[in-house]
């Protein structure tokens, strides 16, 4: 990845952290899960509005890292309007982008924002900060109140 590559990606991390979009509880919401992460302390609450089997609307209050809320602020932004069928192919793409095993190539014009955290593999204790919010999503889809993550 080139250095100006790393610096707009590190850019649009910190800017999600300072102005997380989508935060707060969602009132009237369908799906809600907790996640926890008891090896850092990060905690996030994921609230979904899903009709239609359609993502309406996607909010998270959370107490974790620049990491996580980056994530998550950026999760919000990815699913918000995607039918279910399309968030799972970004929760799949997210995983791939953070996952240590695989090298894949991030694109800012294909993968949207979320290619930012492509940059998180280079910090392996890092990675579940960063996935915790899309498995808590999943975690609420599914019905799933509460996921701790070891």
């Amino acid at each position: 990845m080139s250095d100006d590559l790393h610096d707009l990606y590190q850019d649009i991390i910190l800017d999600h952290n300072k102005r997380p979009r989508h935060y707060g509880v969602l009132p009237d919401y369908t799906h809600t899960a907790a996640g926890y992460n008891p090896l850092c302390g990060d905690k996030i609450d994921v609230f979904l509005i899903v009709q239609d089997k359609r993502i309406e609307a996607v909010q998270f209050e959370a107490a974790c890292c620049a990491i996580c809320k980056a994530s998550a602020s950026m999760m919000t932004e990815t699913l918000i309007g995607k039918s279910l069928d399309e968030a799972e192919i970004a929760f799949k793409r997210a995983g791939e982008l953070l996952s240590t095993d695989r090298n894949v190539a991030a694109d800012l014009s294909v993968d949207g924002e979320i290619a930012a955290l492509a940059g998180v593999r280079k910090f392996p204790a890092r990675i579940k900060c960063a996935t915790l919010p899309w498995h808590t999503y999943i975690a609420a889809l599914k019905g799933d109140a509460e996921l701790g993550t070891n």
